[in-house]
């Protein structure tokens, strides 16, 4: 199994990279890799950044790369709606998917797919994390060590994605300052004793989470079953209770909305506590659907 630590080189999403770099592929696929032009001159970063975008880009899903070859970077079927109907990444369902795209990118961003899927803690250390890690590394893996800077670098890199600066240096924050990363807006880490530095996952405020975009996690997760336990919704990794943060009510809310929508039954008789499937819709359709929803 394929593991992938500090990708990123330190470098968290900023605003506004992810659009620059759609544009830019957009525009020649061969961006990060042109020898005729100079990648930091094209993009205005400096060569770690440019890295660390390239690197993004494909961590939450927008572009891919064939493994060998020439490395041209296209957008994946995902991007080619985030492009056209939310290019500067604006709407939080579209930073939802995006967040399901990284948390279940076992391969390429190894740490944010642990800390959601795996990591089953609500409050946390970074030592914490980053020795459960490196037990989950031992245990997955062929005996690879993973330099503890990387796990450490990783964690703080977690801890930037999702907690907005303002919840973590007030003091040190101008408002014109926008180094934020758009993921805090999700809500789904805060801060419990900034002396210690302890951190928790939070669960996003109820109603944050567009039907659309949960029945598109669990389409993508359902495969061709037609029922699926609320346990498995809940628990199983990479569904829509492990990437979004939820507990069971919280589940149940959204639920209840894709269920409203007629997509789906929810069936509590008889102890079953499972839902029926009463669609033909796969990812990229419920994708579309959300985008027509907003733009109705």
């Amino acid at each position: 199994m394929a593991m992938r630590f500090r990708a990123h080189d330190t470098f968290f999403i900023r605003k506004g990279w992810l659009s620059k770099g759609m544009k830019h592929v957009d525009t020649r696929g061969d961006v990060f890799i042109a020898k005729d032009v100079n990648p930091m001159d094209v993009l205005g970063l400096g060569a770690n950044m440019v890295k660390a975008l390239r690197y993004w880009l494909r961590a939450v899903g927008l572009t891919e790369e064939p493994r060998s070859g020439r490395r041209i970077q296209s957008f994946t079927e995902l991007c080619k709606r985030v492009f056209k109907y939310d290019r500067y990444t604006e709407e939080l369902g579209t930073l939802f998917l995006l967040q399901y795209k990284l948390a279940s990118n076992r391969d390429e961003a190894t740490a944010w797919y642990f800390f959601f899927n795996e990591f089953n803690v609500s409050e946390f250390s970074k030592d914490d994390f980053v020795d459960s890690l490196q037990k989950y590394i031992q245990m997955s893996d062929d005996g690879t060590e993973v330099a503890t800077r990387s796990l450490t670098d990783d964690f703080n890199c977690i801890i930037s994605t999702y907690l907005p600066r303002y919840k973590s240096n007030p003091e040190r924050i101008s408002p014109e300052n926008n180094i934020d990363c758009p993921f805090g807006e999700l809500g789904l880490i805060d801060i419990l004793d900034k002396k210690k530095k302890i951190y928790k996952k939070s669960i996003p405020v109820t109603g944050t989470i567009n039907p659309w975009v949960a029945l598109a996690v669990i389409m993508d997760n359902a495969g061709e079953r037609k029922e699926i336990s609320l346990n498995e919704i809940l628990t199983a990794p990479c569904n829509i209770g492990k990437v979004f943060n939820l507990d069971s009510i919280n589940m149940l809310d959204v639920l209840y909305e894709i269920e409203r929508m007629g997509k789906i039954k929810i069936n509590r008789t008889a102890g079953l506590d499972l839902i029926n499937i009463i669609n033909d819709l796969d990812f990229i359709a419920c994708v579309d659907e959300y985008y027509s929803s907003i733009n109705a």
